[in-house]
C-alpha cells in the first residue's frame, strides 16, 4: 500500500495531466485521467500500480539529477 503522501504526489501529478490524456494499462485497457485517479484514491490493484510507477520515475530522476550535481 502506497503512504498518503506519495499517494497525494501522484494524484496531484495526475491532476496536471491534459484532459484528453489517457494511458494503456495492460489489459485493463485504457483509462482516462479522472480514471486513474479514481483508482489511486480507491488503493486499489491499478492505483497501487501507477503509484508505484510514478514514484520508481521520480526516484529516478531525483537520483539522475544528484548525481550530475
Amino acid at each position: 500500500m502506497a503512504n498518503p503522501d506519495e499517494k497525494n504526489i501522484v494524484i496531484a501529478r495526475l491532476q496536471t495531466m491534459p484532459e484528453d490524456m489517457s494511458l494503456s494499462v495492460g489489459s485493463h485497457g485504457t483509462i482516462n485521467k479522472w480514471e486513474l485517479i479514481d483508482h489511486v484514491k480507491k488503493e486499489d490493484s491499478i492505483g497501487e500500480l501507477v503509484v508505484k510507477v510514478y514514484m520508481t520515475n521520480l526516484r529516478a530522476f531525483k537520483e539522475e539529477t544528484v548525481a550530475r550535481a
